[in-house]
């Protein structure tokens, strides 16, 4: 069988974790592994998934409330060991900064545009230890 990867998705609105899924598509790139998405709509779904599986990437919308993306970025790299890398989501390009406190390594801004997020996904895919790694099912 094909070694997978494991991509969480976190946001409070459905149709942003059906854009990065479809925008990022079963695979983001012809070098990394297939994907297989797992969704968030709750802070405490986050921490609860990310303390039971294995997570290869994130990817929170740092739109989401009450617990926006950035914070639940910063509070995971605080509370995780070994926190799989973040793509955040971020509202606007200027709040690139944000994404840098929050200490998320790759953001794309919305709207959300296919090429750039599956290329930043596929970068964290190609950096993450567990990329080529076979993953437990969920």
């Amino acid at each position: 069988m094909q070694p997978t990867a494991t991509v969480l998705v976190y946001s409070d609105n459905t149709d942003t974790r059906e854009q990065v899924r479809l925008a990022a598509g079963r695979r983001p790139a012809a070098d990394v592994p297939p994907v297989e998405y797992v969704e968030c709509a709750t802070l405490p779904a986050v921490l609860s998934t990310l303390e039971k599986h294995r997570i290869d990437v994130c990817v929170l919308d740092g739109e989401t409330a009450p617990a926006g993306g950035m914070g639940v970025c910063r509070q995971i790299k605080d509370e995780i060991f070994d926190c799989p890398p973040v793509l955040l989501l971020i509202g606007r390009p200027q709040d690139a900064w944000l994404a840098s406190w929050s200490r998320a390594e790759a953001a794309v801004s919305h709207p959300i545009d296919p090429v750039a997020l599956a290329g930043a996904l596929a970068g964290l895919l190609r950096e993450s230890d567990g990329a080529s790694a076979q993953v437990q099912p969920l």
